[in-house]
């Protein structure tokens, strides 16, 4: 099992509409495809108040791009994120790393 760690930075004000599409259109889209979340987070202290930071659960590198490419190809999450962004922008920077946990995590 490898992790996705995903960080999204939002512009000033735009973190609720993040919030809102990941809860209301791409958590769903994410299950037609079999992307599996392992926890999103929201800052409370930190060097950034507008950001997102989550987990996906992958078996292997080959299952996320296949996965990912099927999600981001997919019409429905275009819909989401072209309607989510009708009032602007939401997203300044988005940065991903892939983590193997070590013999000793409590996550596998």
């Amino acid at each position: 099992m490898i992790y996705e760690l995903r960080i999204y930075d939002c512009l000033p004000g735009r973190l609720p509409a993040l919030l809102k599409r990941f809860n209301d259109h791409t958590l769903g889209i994410w299950d037609r495809h079999g992307i599996r979340q392992a926890g999103f987070f929201t800052t409370v202290v930190g060097e950034n108040s507008n950001r997102l930071t989550y987990f996906i659960a992958w078996e292997s590198l080959a299952e996320r791009e296949a996965k990912w490419g099927a999600f981001i190809a997919d019409p429905a999450w275009h819909k989401a994120r072209d309607d989510s962004e009708r009032d602007g922008q939401i997203i300044a920077n988005v940065s991903s790393q892939f983590l193997a946990p070590t013999a000793f995590s409590s996550v596998k």
